[in-house]
């Protein structure tokens, strides 16, 4: 598997860790970003030597989201390099765990619904600000969000675009468990090396099994939203409200 400039990726003892590393941009994912991710993934799935999928980005930020800039050159026609990595998240047949510090933002936020396992640091800030940018939300949220969260808290959550923290996502779901911000990252390998040791076949069947009853209306969701969003990133509200951004 190939790293990339803002990708580290290493397989150790049955672990696949993915790292994000992009301090000077908060981990905003740009398309070689993306390509690295994707392809990592879909090997995993057939690379014996990976049992778990550990995910983590710095101590600063998971990741803020998607470029900005990228945006704007994006083929609206196309199947986008974010797109191909949630389809791959989607699909991935074994375990994913995160470890999630600091900001956790669009993208950031709605990939820990496809994760098995999230731990976060204390200071972990998460926040679904896709109607803010005048765009929808992606991954398949608007159907797994409410299906953990609830509609009412999901809305609030889609609707106003305002952060919220790790004890929150704590009590609605989308996080399993607070861990000491200087402690996180080994403790989350520590539960990957843990995973990997597991009977991997098993372990796959029973994801499998998990998944089962949502897979396709989730694979569904996430093909319908992404046409919403490139629609809406050609409207004149969510071109304007990117400008802004930019030149911030």
């Amino acid at each position: 598997m190939t790293n990339s400039h803002y990708i580290k990726i290493a397989i150790h003892d049955g672990v696949l860790t993915i790292g994000l590393n992009r301090p000077d941009k908060k981990n905003a994912i740009n398309r070689t970003m993306y390509k690295t991710m994707t392809n990592a993934l879909k090997q995993s799935n057939v690379n014996n030597e990976v049992n778990c999928i550990l995910l983590h980005g710095i101590e600063e930020a998971f990741t803020v989201g998607n470029d900005i800039a990228d945006f704007n050159n994006r083929n609206p026609d196309e199947l986008s390099e974010g797109g191909k990595f949630l389809l791959a998240l989607h699909n991935l047949e074994k375990p994913l765990i995160a470890a999630v510090s600091g900001y956790a933002v669009g993208i950031g936020a709605t990939m820990l619904l496809h994760c098995d396992l999230v731990y976060a640091a204390e200071d972990a800030r998460l926040r679904f600000p896709f109607v803010n940018l005048g765009i929808c939300p992606e991954a398949g949220s608007t159907l797994t969000l409410p299906a953990i969260a609830g509609h009412l808290k999901a809305s609030e959550l889609f609707l106003f675009g305002d952060f919220f923290t790790a004890k929150e996502a704590v009590d609605f779901g989308l996080i399993n468990r607070i861990v000491k911000k200087a402690d996180l990252l080994e403790f989350a390998k520590g539960q990957a090396q843990k995973m990997a040791r597991q009977p991997t076949k098993a372990v796959m069947a029973t994801k499998r099994f998990l998944k089962q009853a949502q897979y396709e209306p989730v694979k569904q969701r996430i093909l319908d939203e992404l046409s919403a969003f490139n629609a809406l990133l050609q409207t004149e509200e969510s071109i304007k409200i990117r400008q802004n951004m930019l030149k911030n």
